[in-house]
Order: C-alpha cells, then sequence, then structure tokens
C-alpha cells in the first residue's frame, strides 16, 4: 500500500515539474535551487527571490505575442509594461528593465522610484511610463513636472473626469493621455461596476468635451481592465467586445488613438494541477481585436499588457519550518509554523488566497491532514486548504525529524502588503529575505537582502527609547520532545487524491 507523501503526489499529479524536483536525498529542488541546502544555510523563516524567472517569463510574453502577431498578420506592435505595485522593490524594477518592459505607476512615489531608475541608468527618459491610479495634487505634480524634465514616455492615464481638470489646470506642453474604461463586474461581485475608471457611456461624450480641441492633450491610449485577469470565460470576452465598440467608434474620430491596454493580468500557478494555456489566450485576444478593427473600418491598435504578478510572482518563494504539532480533538492535528502567515502571507487572510505548497524533506515519510497554524494568537493567523483540495495533506510530524514547508510562487504583493521592514501583527518579525541568481557560468549566488527584523528595529519605530536596551539573550536550548503536544491516533481514512482534480484559474 502506497502511503509515502512521494506516492501521494505522484498518484495525484504529473511530477516531477518543470520547476520542482526531488533529489538524490530525497529533498525538493525549486528551479534547480535546493531548498534544504538553502534552509541549512539561511535558517527560517525565509523569503527568497530567484531573480532569472523574471526575465524568463517577460521573454515567454513577448514570444507568445510575437507569435500570434505573425500568424494572424497583425499590424500593430506589443508593449509589456511591469505593474510596479506588486513589488518595488529595487532588485526587481532593475531585472524587470533588463529585459525590455515598461512601468506601470499607482502612485506619486512610484515616479519617485522611475526617476531614481533613470538617474542609475537603468531606465531610459523616452520609455513608456503608464500611470494609472486615483492622481492627487503631488501625483499631477510629480507627471507633469517629469514631462517638463524630458520624459516623453509619460502617459498619465484618466481615472476621473475631476483628474482632467487637475491636469489641465497644469499642463502646458504636449503629452499624450489615456482613459480607463470603468468596467462592469462579475455578477458575484458586491458592486456592478468598477469604482475605477469612466463609464462605456461617457467615453466618447468626454473625449468631444474636453480632449478633442486641447491644444496639449492627444488621446493616444485605451484602458480596459477586469478585475479577474484574463481568462477564457463569456465574462472576459464580453467586457473586451465592449472595450473594442469603444475603441473603434472612438478611433474613427480620433487619429491619435492608436494604443489598447488591455490591463489585468494573466494567472500565476497556484497548484501542481494548475493548467492555463496562455498562448492560446494570446492568440484568441489578438483575434477579438483583429476582427473588430477590421469590422469597423480602423486601424489595428498598438497592444500594452500590465503584468505584475505574472511578472514576479513565480519568482519567489516562503520558507518555514514545522515548529511542534498541537491537537485540539482527535481529528485535528495543527502544525505550528515559526513565522506568521499574516505577517509572511497577508493574501491568505485578508483574500483566502491558496499559494503552491510543498514539503522541503522527508518526502519518503508517511503523510497525514493537518492544518498550518501561524505564531500570532489571532485566529485567522492559518492555512487549511490547497487549491484543488479542501486540506493539507504534508508528512507525519515527528519530534526527532524535522519538517520545513515552503510556499511558491509568492513573491507578488506579500511583502508590499505585509509590509516589508515595518510592525507586523504581535509584533511578529519579517523573515530574512535572499536574493538568488545565476552568474556567467549558471552557477547559483546568493545575497541577503534583509535580515530577520530583530526588536530593537521594531521598538524603535514604535517610538520606544532603545538607546543603551540590552541585546536579548541567547535563544535556550530546547529538546525536541520537549516541545510536543502528544496526541492521540487520528480515526481518519487518507483518501487520495486522483490527477482528474480540475484547478480554478485565479489571478
Amino acid at each position: 500500500m502506497k502511503l509515502k507523501y512521494i506516492d501521494l503526489v505522484e498518484q495525484t499529479f504529473d511530477w516531477p515539474q518543470e520547476e520542482f524536483n526531488i533529489d538524490a536525498h530525497g529533498q525538493l529542488d525549486f528551479h534547480g535551487i535546493p531548498m534544504r541546502e538553502l534552509i541549512e544555510r539561511f535558517g527560517t523563516p525565509l523569503r527568497f527571490t530567484y531573480l532569472p524567472k523574471i526575465g524568463a517569463n517577460i521573454q515567454l510574453a513577448h514570444q507568445w505575442f510575437a507569435d500570434a502577431m505573425q500568424k494572424l498578420n497583425y499590424k500593430g506592435a506589443y508593449h509589456y509594461c511591469y505593474v510596479t505595485k506588486s513589488s518595488h522593490f529595487r532588485h526587481i524594477t532593475e531585472e524587470v528593465l533588463q529585459h525590455g518592459a515598461h512601468i506601470e505607476t499607482s502612485s506619486p512615489f512610484d515616479l519617485d522610484i522611475v526617476a531614481a531608475l533613470e538617474r542609475s541608468g537603468h531606465f531610459d527618459r523616452p520609455s513608456t511610463v503608464i500611470c494609472n491610479g486615483f492622481k492627487t495634487a503631488a501625483y499631477i505634480d510629480r507627471i507633469v513636472n517629469m514631462r517638463r524634465d524630458g520624459f516623453t514616455g509619460i502617459l498619465p492615464v484618466l481615472d476621473n473626469e475631476q483628474e482632467f481638470g487637475r491636469l489641465n489646470a497644469v499642463v502646458r506642453e504636449p503629452m499624450d493621455v489615456g482613459l480607463r474604461i470603468a468596467s462592469e463586474e462579475e455578477p458575484k461581485f458586491e458592486f456592478y461596476t468598477s469604482r475605477l475608471g469612466i463609464g462605456y457611456k461617457r467615453i466618447m461624450p468626454f473625449y468631444r468635451e474636453r480632449i478633442e480641441h486641447h491644444p496639449f492633450m492627444n488621446l493616444r491610449m485605451l484602458h480596459f481592465f477586469v478585475n479577474t485577469g484574463i481568462r477564457d470565460t463569456a465574462y472576459y470576452w464580453n467586457e473586451l467586445n465592449k472595450a473594442l465598440k469603444v475603441y473603434c467608434d472612438l478611433r474613427k474620430v480620433c487619429p491619435t488613438l492608436t494604443a489598447l491596454n488591455i490591463g489585468g493580468g494573466l494567472p500565476i500557478k497556484n497548484s501542481l494541477a494548475f493548467n492555463y494555456d496562455y498562448a492560446y489566450m494570446v492568440e484568441a485576444i489578438l483575434e477579438q481585436v483583429q476582427a473588430a478593427c477590421k469590422e469597423a473600418g480602423v486601424p489595428e491598435p498598438d497592444i500594452y499588457t500590465e503584468f505584475g504578478s505574472f511578472t514576479v510572482g513565480e519568482a519567489g518563494g516562503t520558507l518555514y519550518k514545522v515548529l511542534y504539532q498541537k491537537a485540539q480533538n482527535d481529528r485535528e492535528a495543527w502544525n505550528i509554523i515559526d513565522s506568521s502567515f499574516m505577517t509572511t502571507l497577508p493574501d491568505t487572510w485578508a483574500i483566502n488566497r491558496r499559494f503552491l505548497m510543498l514539503p522541503i524533506n522527508r518526502w519518503e515519510s508517511p503523510y497525514e491532514r493537518v492544518f498550518l497554524g501561524g505564531l500570532t494568537c489571532d485566529s485567522d493567523d492559518y492555512y487549511n486548504s490547497e487549491q484543488h483540495l479542501n486540506a493539507i495533506y504534508l508528512p507525519k510530524f515527528k519530534a526527532s525529524d524535522d519538517l520545513y514547508i515552503g510556499f511558491f510562487n509568492t513573491a507578488a504583493y506579500q511583502d508590499n502588503i505585509g509590509g516589508h521592514g515595518g510592525v507586523h501583527h504581535c509584533l511578529i518579525p519579517g523573515p530574512k529575505h535572499v536574493l538568488i541568481d545565476r552568474d556567467a557560468e549558471g552557477e547559483l549566488t546568493y545575497e541577503v537582502f534583509a535580515e530577520e527584523q530583530n526588536a530593537h528595529q521594531m521598538l524603535s519605530l514604535l517610538g520606544y527609547d532603545m538607546a543603551g536596551a540590552a541585546p536579548p539573550p541567547p535563544p535556550t536550548s530546547v529538546e525536541a520532545e520537549d516541545m510536543v503536544v502528544p496526541r492521540a491516533e487520528f480515526n481518519q481514512d487518507i483518501p487520495v487524491m486522483r490527477k482528474s482534480a480540475q484547478p480554478r484559474n485565479r489571478q
């Protein structure tokens, strides 16, 4: 009878997979990085970013669009934009720019990042900067000032009609602008129309009244975005076709409108059962755009995409040690990790996001169903199911044999939302963060970007006087057996998942 964890995985999924493998010692590799060696070198909890994956995904997207455009004889060009809000870190933005991507911003400080990248030689002033988000006075001031300083590619996308008035009051030289469509949300949403953008019926009158004869502003881009991301659903195709109708009508009267921004990201892998045909979706979108333009008799637009999670999400992981196991009844076992989900993976409790979770070691051990709990005293600090199944299975906990687990494809949004370097719930420290790259010979290189937070840093942020404070005492040596709460045997059958399980493509 096959009851080992490796048996469970091999019976359920196609294994090994492109980025995952088990080495000769029974330990997990991720993109050729030995996870156990990484833990032995840097400890846990640990966040890591594998920089080469960023460029690989950008190049994949360029290839999908290039292939589809060649096949369809599509006349427009393709431009890849990176959504900085998914991860603002310098090592991310510099890596993105090395692979021909443009930038999409959401706030005034974003533009300060662009300026810093230009000063360091990583960004060219003519490159495109799409300015999304609500435009405060500070945001508009930075847009105008950067345009005056020679950032000719800066392109504010108007989110509402009041933004036009604020921009109109200060802009005094030619500037391309965009209009964002307020798409309708999926029926399951609590509201019907996105709070972002201008309604479909108002786009044409707004252009005629405000922009058509403006001495400085030229309408260059129509921005279409759906919150669910790019998915092969009736909802997505319906919203895209409505946006294309607006584009074609507007293009007939606006010769400067040459760009269609199909914002809304591509999904990333969140399960070993993940299945998404990226090339098909790209070609299908371009077919829809091409057909609508041909029917309306207007030129095919240049296509812009804004990918954040797709760019950076699959480049990272977060590793933990299971400290001990606690039984609350005869059927529920809680494996307690050495950090907090609310601190390190805030989307797991904020929006019930599921990440790809696997053990790092002990794949030859029998498995059991468990819940994962964090260190905070908050009841929401837990993780209890995988994307493909309403459960978590891990190698059986043994006090004498350490168990490490990893959450993968976690590099988008988690540090930003969790507040890198800030004060976290229950003062659980932010983990050490390691950057991983490859040198010219393909060998792995490691750089500690940030050490694990300490009490001095956090208490200083809270306003406490830490001058002269004594250093923390060294950790007390505790035998593993002393940290375990004995539990009764679980009275449950262990099911085997089947490869026919259907994944959900979540953004």
